[in-house]
């Protein structure tokens, strides 16, 4: 099948928080889902699973600050917690007491974040490959790191932007098939960083800043999560490998199930939509559900 989403499918929605105009896509009715992308993609990332669960949820797929549709202009420099921040802000702000959450990449840190800050609104957590705990930034980003602390990830993003062969190339390791992309994809992914400095600045920041202490900190707090917590793993992840999945499975008491998707890369959630939308399906249907929170935490 074809892993680039019609993208014109989803129109973007606006809506305003502290923070700037927050960028999303929805579809579906019902309680519910907000899904988190990574770094230097956007919401489109979750095409298939809104597409695939509208029938059981109201499926929102977020825009990251700097991502997307989403700007970030802010004074303070833009990191995981920032966005963690915007992501309780935008629950507030379109009045969603209680969320399933899905993470991916960078995403899964700031659905940890958000979790973790805000257990009370968390009904289930899903993660899948992404930084966790102390192994971010992992050793094949150090490259990516390096141009953002060096100030030449800016140029690098505007090249991608605008070659489209090259932003695939760049997009191989999270891809099992990068020639499946479409110009399409790979536009809606770099194009908006490239169009914009403030957005290619904002994100040149994020990723120079990149630190685990803020992943590390919350230990703790994970394992004192007890919401229903779904781990689906790709195994052929070369930033990411399954000891991570484990690991976050081992530490969050609410964990019910791990799977490994044999040979899926980081990804795996636009080239593996049958198998994950399954996996989400089976867990939002559980009986374990029904026993998750349902009341946002105290203020």
């Amino acid at each position: 099948m074809s892993i680039s989403p019609t993208l014109s499918m989803y129109a973007r929605r606006a809506v305003a928080t502290e923070f700037g105009d927050v960028s999303y896509i929805e579809a579906g009715n019902g309680p519910p889902a907000v899904f988190l992308h990574g770094v230097f993609l956007n919401a489109d990332l979750w095409h298939h699973q809104l597409e695939g669960l509208a029938d059981l949820r109201r499926c929102l797929a977020v825009d990251l600050l700097a991502h997307g549709g989403s700007v970030y202009l802010g004074a303070e420099d833009l990191t995981m917690s920032l966005q963690a921040d915007m992501i309780v802000a935008f629950l507030d702000a379109l009045d969603l007491d209680t969320v399933d959450l899905v993470g991916n990449d960078s995403g899964g840190a700031v659905a940890q974040l958000v979790a973790t800050r805000i257990p009370g609104r968390i009904r289930t957590l899903t993660l899948t490959n992404c930084d966790t705990h102390d192994n971010w930034p992992p050793a094949a980003f150090a490259p990516i790191v390096d141009l953002a602390r060096q100030g030449e990830l800016v140029a690098a993003l505007r090249a991608l932007a605008a070659d489209p062969d090259s932003a695939r190339a760049s997009l191989s390791s999270g891809f099992e098939h990068p020639e499946d992309l479409s110009d399409e994809v790979i536009a809606g992914f770099f194009g908006p960083i490239g169009s914009s400095d403030a957005r290619a600045a904002a994100i040149q920041t994020y990723v120079a800043g990149m630190d685990n202490r803020v992943t590390v900190a919350i230990r703790d707090d994970l394992a004192d999560f007890r919401s229903p917590t779904l781990i689906v793993w790709g195994t052929d992840d070369e930033f990411f490998d399954t000891s991570w999945g484990e690991w976050l499975a081992t530490t969050i008491p609410g964990t019910v199930r791990r799977v490994g998707l044999e040979g899926a890369k980081l990804f795996f959630p636009m080239e593996r939509p049958a198998a994950f939308n399954q996996e989400l399906r089976d867990l939002w249907t559980s009986p374990e559900v029904g026993a998750a929170p349902t009341r946002p935490d105290p203020a």
